[in-house]
């Protein structure tokens, strides 16, 4: 049954250079809802979404409603409805009431005290809050309630910096996760002020990987690390920013994933190759050989836990996902490389990431092997080890790390 979602009010509160109405209605667009910026008539048929404009949601806080139907999402700190999923015949009325609630001045009205999830008020419709709709993010691969903020004009930049920290995944490398959080944030605010495009972002870091592959080729390996690190940095950004503006599309998901998922392997031949043009003695066929097994073994083992197992790997237990931090993907084998060339040792570094892509993807399948039997004890998919509900007493360091990127949520 086809939902229609009402955006309730407004508000004047832009974040990411977004209007609330706006980012409502990319949201629930990329959902595949109807929006209607008007209120609902009394004869309204199927379900209905209402969002009030005077609170931030993500797009997990709406996916999450939709599954719940007959639904109230309240403000823990107010009592205020912010949002709801109704059948069409009460939407018209807890429309008008959910409206009379965002008139009312803050300040000075008593808030309703919080309703317990088990609530049960409007003739069947169950009361919640945030708590009710599950903390596990798929997609993010981190462990945290889905977002709802009350937009205020004191608060936009704090939101702003929690939008940015909620679109980290909580499981990634070492770069991602404590280097480019910061830079990265400055290029993403530029292009929402410039109203770059998430997929031109993409399109410059199209650009620089053939660039740095062609500057490894040359032996200019200096020139092509630093290419490729600018590279890495976009490729952050432009993920970022097609979360924070709403911006995500198919087409841009598959040529971002796309580029990422083929070019490494390549750029490490490229640099064998550079090392024999520079005269340098390197069996380039057993290098090239090593890499590409080495990397395509580690990748179909991902695929094989998807398959078998359900969610990802990385997610698996705590020890995959700190090992995720050092997986001999493109960032960490940056890192080698780097390090050779500063050490005046590029050949050395090239057999680094050929044993450290070999050694990792070894280590990946036996993690696979591990979690057949277990898959088959259970009679259904392993869960992420973070969807626990008591993951932060058990492991609390582990859970403290991934369950959010905590350098992207600071100014």
């Amino acid at each position: 049954m086809r939902v229609t979602a009402f955006l309730v009010g407004d508000s004047g509160v832009a974040l990411w250079g977004l209007s609330s109405r706006e980012r409502l209605t990319r949201l629930c667009r990329s959902l595949g809802l109807a929006v209607s910026l008007d209120p609902p008539e009394g004869t309204t048929s199927g379900d209905c979404l209402l969002l009030r404009c005077d609170y931030l949601f993500e797009l997990r806080t709406i996916e999450s409603l939709l599954e719940k139907p007959a639904f109230l999402l309240g403000d823990r700190a107010t009592g205020d409805v912010a949002a709801a999923h109704v059948p069409g015949e009460v939407a018209a009325s807890l429309y008008a009431w959910m409206r009379q609630q965002q008139s009312m001045d803050a300040a000075t009205r008593t808030p309703e005290p919080a309703s317990d999830s088990r609530e049960q008020s409007w003739d069947g419709l169950v009361r919640g809050d945030t708590r009710d709709l599950g903390d596990y993010d798929a997609t993010l691969r981190r462990s945290q309630p889905p977002m709802l903020e009350r937009l205020e004009a004191g608060r936009a930049a704090a939101l702003e910096d929690k939008l940015y920290g909620d679109a980290y995944k909580g499981v990634t490398d070492l770069v991602t996760k404590w280097l480019w959080p910061r830079p990265a944030k400055r290029l993403v605010r530029l292009c929402a002020a410039w109203n770059i495009s998430p997929n031109q972002v993409t399109s410059v870091s199209f650009l620089l990987v053939i660039a740095s592959g062609l500057l490894f080729y040359r032996g200019e390996f200096a020139l092509g690390l630093l290419s490729g690190w600018i590279m890495t940095l976009l490729d952050t950004v432009d993920g970022k920013l097609a979360r924070v503006r709403v911006q995500s599309s198919y087409l841009g998901h598959l040529f971002d994933h796309g580029i990422d998922l083929v070019h490494p392997p390549f750029w490490y031949l490229l640099w064998a190759l550079g090392l024999t043009r520079v005269g340098e003695s390197i069996d380039v066929g057993l290098v090239a050989t090593l890499i590409f097994t080495g990397y395509i073994a580690g990748r179909f083992a991902e695929l094989a836990f998807q398959k078998a197992c359900g969610g990802s790997l990385f997610a698996w237990r705590p020890f995959d996902s700190w090992f995720r931090l050092v997986t001999a993907r493109r960032n960490p084998c940056l890192i080698i490389l780097t390090l050779a060339l500063v050490l005046d040792a590029p050949v050395a570094g090239l057999w680094g990431v050929a044993v450290w892509t070999v050694s990792t993807s070894v280590v990946l399948w036996l993690r696979v092997l591990q979690a057949l039997p277990a898959r088959w004890r259970r009679g259904g998919r392993l869960p992420a080890w973070f969807e626990s509900p008591d993951a932060a007493r058990s492991h609390p360091r582990s859970h403290r790390v991934f369950s959010g990127t905590r350098g992207a949520y600071r100014a």
